[in-house]
């Protein structure tokens, strides 16, 4: 029962903070961030969120700081839009399964293009 809360909930969170992060943060050192999963524990007293961050090492940073700064900002406005009684600390990921499979891809293409030739 907990695993079946803590899971709709990460996926509510998912979709607030899509649009949060798109529509109210308006800090210019956020670059294009996409909110790929939330992960909550059973307890709801965390939540990694896990973002795919467009640019190079420093944009990267630099978006997260923003983030970590807004975080405050982000978890008052997910326990109202949810109506949570304690809403879970936010722990922000890069996940970068999107940069390492179109890596794959990238090192497959090279290999097919090999044994075509």
């Amino acid at each position: 029962m907990a695993n079946f809360r803590s899971g709709r909930v990460g996926e509510q969170m998912k979709k607030e903070l899509s649009q949060l992060i798109q529509t109210e943060i308006k800090d210019p050192r956020i670059g294009f961030i996409t909110v790929t999963g939330v992960d909550v524990t059973n307890d709801l007293s965390q939540a990694k969120v896990y973002l795919s961050v467009m640019g190079n090492e420093e944009q990267k940073e630099q978006s997260m700081k923003a983030l970590e700064k807004a975080s405050g900002f982000l978890r008052s406005e997910i326990g109202k839009r949810i109506r949570l009684r304690h809403t879970p600390e936010l722990l922000f990921k890069i996940d970068s399964s999107i940069e390492y499979g179109s890596h794959i891809e990238k090192l497959l293409g090279e290999i097919r293009d090999r044994d075509n030739n």
